[in-house]
């Protein structure tokens, strides 16, 4: 591949990482070719400039098509360094977020208040992005909670140290893509790693996948999820009163849904009278409109082409109550638990609109706390490997969780500081 021909791919993923395509084809296209994109701008940058450096040395042909070449790296340079820009001040983005939704006294709930190395880029990992092992963690995998087979089964991250835990705070991660693919293993592993490192117990699940299993079957095996953490978690030294779930795109609607239907008994078909509440809730990047009740165009093409035919296996004509009982945004009430919602703000398969108007719901309807961290410059899934701004999220993630837990267990009141509009009078 010539100088120029790999120039112009590079200036090409550039450009469609700094303005993605935003309708349903496009959208995708841009997903798949930009969030890897997006997340290794560091190390592509260093790529650019060695293959620049190794072109420039004496003795190469030099003409058109070398300052062609040349001019294109120097656009794709200044394009990646912005993104490199964006991903090292999400730091403050997330710490901004956190101060806002919180105040500023939130450190004081920290088990140590955060320095300047807490909150200073970290290049470390860059160079084994997908390297997850951390000898700090150990995992037990493929315990069943269900009868569904390998669907039905979850991984259990402890520390790794000799040293019994008990009472530990506990993490539940549910899994993205689509509905339909995924697994426990591919997605929240930064995240999962670093709590458990911290002395957390995390729980990773799979759950049952459309178009195989339809809806609700999704929502039904998290809920099932909950209900055996609550059961069994202290033999693995957890604490069971204390329960905070994540997730991300799929796994962040889930997140949020369940969240927000404690009890609900079209959801927990033969297990009606289990306890599912949890405590917290941070999705990342979920849908919050199944129904299509905000007008946005990404929420109703997403219900009419995607969520109908392939998960919902029903039209919205047909069952319009069935698409707003799996609405996060149409099911917020005065008890939602506190919420941190994490979004992109380049975001080509979910809107960004529809993280706002959700967040924007909880503020008014929640009596509890709601952090909202829009990101410039993200895409969507940009935390599933190491970058900057994963290690970024996965820190603000634990500053969050960290004041939560100690929050609760001294018996603090964690409030949203201000009444909710309507009540349902």
């Amino acid at each position: 591949m010539s100088f120029l021909l790999r120039q112009s791919v590079v200036a090409a993923l550039t450009a469609n990482a700094a303005r993605p395509g935003r309708g349903r084809r496009s959208g995708l296209g841009s997903f798949f070719a930009g969030f890897l994109f997006n997340e290794t701008a560091p190390q592509v940058l260093a790529l650019t400039a060695i293959d620049v450096a190794t072109h420039l040395t004496p003795g190469r042909r030099k003409g058109v098509a070398s300052k062609a070449g040349l001019a294109l790296a120097g656009a794709s340079a200044l394009g990646l360094a912005r993104m490199v820009r964006q991903s090292r001040q999400s730091a403050d983005g997330f710490e901004e977020a956190l101060v806002e939704g919180l105040g500023v006294d939130y450190v004081e709930q920290l088990d140590a208040v955060p320095d300047p190395a807490d909150l200073a880029t970290t290049w470390r990992r860059l160079a084994r992005p997908f390297d997850f092992h951390d000898e700090a963690v150990r995992v037990i995998s493929d315990v069943p909670y269900s009868e569904a087979g390998r669907r039905g089964h979850l991984d259990i991250y402890l520390p790794a140290g000799d040293d019994a835990i008990t009472h530990a705070p506990v993490l539940l991660q549910v899994h993205g893509g689509a509905w339909t693919v995924g697994a426990k293993e591919h997605q929240g592993r930064p995240l999962m790693n670093h709590m458990a490192a911290r002395g957390w117990v995390c729980v990773a699940i799979n759950y049952r996948l459309s178009p195989r299993d339809a809806w609700p079957a999704h929502i039904v095996d998290v809920k099932r999820a909950i209900a055996w953490v609550k059961d069994n978690i202290a033999d693995y030294g957890g604490d069971p009163d204390y329960l905070a779930i994540t997730g991300g795109s799929a796994g962040g609607h889930l997140t949020a849904l369940a969240a927000l239907t404690p009890g609900d008994p079209t959801f927990q078909p033969g297990f009606e009278d289990a306890d599912t509440s949890v405590r917290a809730a941070v999705p990342f990047y979920g849908v919050y409109d199944f129904a299509g009740s905000t007008g946005l165009a990404n929420a109703i093409g997403m219900r009419d082409a995607f969520l109908g035919p392939r998960v919902m296996q029903t039209t919205w004509a047909a069952t319009p109550d069935v698409y707003e009982a799996a609405s996060p945004i149409l099911r917020v009430t005065p008890d939602a638990p506190d919420f941190f919602v994490i979004h992109g703000e380049l975001d080509s398969l979910v809107a960004v609109e529809q993280a706002r108007l959700f967040v924007a719901e909880l503020r008014r309807t929640s009596r509890r706390s709601v952090v909202y961290a829009e990101l410039p410059g993200a895409q969507h899934a940009f935390d599933v490997f190491h970058s900057l701004r994963s290690a970024n999220a996965v820190r603000a993630v634990d500053r969050y969780l960290s004041w939560h837990w100690n929050t609760w267990r001294h018996g603090l009141e964690a409030d949203s500081g201000a009444e909710p509009e309507d009540l349902g009078a």
